[in-house]
């Protein structure tokens, strides 16, 4: 079975093949980053009509890729939530359009289980169960996965996600958009001990995050810095990058103590991450050490199948639709769309 993914749930336009016995055939990928950058942040009805100028030339490359024709492909699976409603409509409309034309099944694809699966695109895949750290822009939750569509939630963000607080603390920092990866960039440069962060909620019993309260700290930490400095409120590269680094190594080691306490608790030595956060250099180098010390394993996908993309809606759909599920001719987008409430196969 050759399945057509579509990711389209907000500023990242994906499509890819999929072979149920080859795997992965080819991938394509559009970021609007330059598009939303002079804004600082996504802005919606843009992003939905950057997906629908570049769906059918990102459908011609990835057929030319993959060096198959059109009416080879067997089945279509898009991303129908959660995300940006007018986003999730354009691809969810181009991909149910295009099922009905070549006159093949289609399935709805949850954003967040693609990104859970995105590990088994790898060589060297998981197996059931396993403790889940799904770390994005938008989410950062725990679960507990017993086999697709099996996922018991442990944890999860109950203010800004992790993606979100790397982005308003660069943002306040004035590093440039999109804030997760320069800010991590510019704490390379950073002094250890510095400043020093606190650890939200790793006081407390509980699986839940919150990081809301990191990005405050971050802005009292530049003012006291900029009125120590004399700087008339302007704060040096390198105090920059000191508040950078102490920011991230916030994130990265509460992350890393909730997830030892989830898999600690769950009686499980295999740890998945995936999201674009876990595309942070030091995420991965805590959260090894720590599975490292438990005797466990670690998985995430590679760099490129962090962020989202069409290679996990493409596995994701393919895993359900030999399960037998179709969607029917009518268009569902989801904004909201809890995995919890998604079938186990």
């Amino acid at each position: 079975m050759i399945v057509l993914g579509i990711e389209s749930s907000c500023d990242e336009t994906g499509l890819a093949l999929f072979d149920s016995k080859k795997g992965l055939l080819a991938h394509t990928l559009h970021s609007q980053i330059e598009l939303h950058a002079e804004y600082g942040g996504v802005v919606p009805e843009l992003a939905s009509r950057d997906h629908i100028r570049y769906l059918i030339p990102l459908l011609e490359e990835v057929l030319q890729q993959a060096g198959i024709k059109k009416t080879e492909i067997d089945s279509i699976a898009y991303t129908a939530g959660p995300g940006l409603i007018g986003a999730l409509m354009s691809g969810a409309a181009f991909g149910r359009s295009l099922a009905w034309s070549l006159g093949v099944p289609a399935v709805e694809v949850h954003h967040m289980e693609g990104h859970l699966l995105a590990p088994m695109l790898e060589e060297k895949a998981p197996e059931f169960p396993f403790v889940a750290l799904l770390v994005s822009g938008g989410h950062t939750l725990l679960a507990y996965v017993k086999g697709i569509g099996q996922y018991e939630l442990l944890g999860q963000s109950l203010d800004d996600a992790a993606g979100e607080a790397f982005d308003k603390t660069a943002k306040l920092l004035g590093l440039g958009y999109p804030g997760g990866p320069v800010l991590a960039a510019m704490a390379e440069q950073g002094e250890h001990g510095v400043y020093k962060f606190p650890r939200p909620m790793v006081d407390r019993p509980g699986l839940d995050f919150s990081f809301s309260g990191l990005k405050t700290f971050a802005l009292h930490t530049m003012q006291s810095a900029a009125h120590e400095d004399g700087a008339q409120g302007k704060l040096s590269e390198q105090v920059k990058a000191d508040i950078s680094l102490a920011f991230e190594e916030a994130v990265a080691d509460t992350l890393k103590i909730k997830c030892r306490r989830a898999l600690e608790q769950q009686q499980c030595k295999t740890l998945v991450i995936a999201g674009g956060v876990g595309a942070n250099k030091r995420l991965r180098r805590v959260l090894r050490d720590m599975i490292e010390s438990l005797g466990g394993e670690l998985y995430y996908p590679r760099i490129e199948f962090c962020t989202d993309n069409g290679a996990m809606i493409a596995l994701a759909g393919c895993f359900r639709l030999m399960a037998g599920e179709t969607q029917p001719l009518e268009i569902d987008a989801k904004a909201r769309w809890l995995m919890q409430d998604l079938k186990a196969i």
